[in-house]
């Protein structure tokens, strides 16, 4: 049975930092894309970042440069560093394997 659990999220100041993470188990991290996602309120899920089965990760141009996703085969964790963060990154925060999403991990942005 495929599980995916999220933690890390929390309350910062803009320019502030968190590290998200993202335990997948009951399959490979080699089987599929892994993506973060998120949702702010009344708005639509959006698509923030991507890591393929070789590794190759990209972003969204909202995140580039400030988030950096990342992950380790060997404990079936994928990472969401994010640095210099804006109100406008918060909302919940989801991890995605294929068909599988985790309950989410809230992120809050303010002064």
């Amino acid at each position: 049975q495929v599980q995916v659990v999220e933690s890390g999220g929390g309350q910062v100041q803009p320019g502030g930092s968190l590290n998200l993470s993202c335990v997948i188990s009951g399959r490979s991290l080699d089987d599929y894309p892994v993506g973060w996602f998120r949702q702010a309120p009344e708005k639509a899920r959006e698509w923030v970042s991507m890591v393929r089965t070789g590794g190759y990760i990209t972003y969204a141009d909202s995140v580039r440069g400030r988030f950096t996703m990342s992950r380790d085969n060997a404990k079936n964790t994928v990472y969401l560093e994010m640095n210099n963060l804006k109100p406008e990154d918060t909302g919940v925060y989801y991890c995605n394997s294929r068909d599988h999403w985790g309950q989410g991990t809230q992120v809050t942005v303010s002064s």
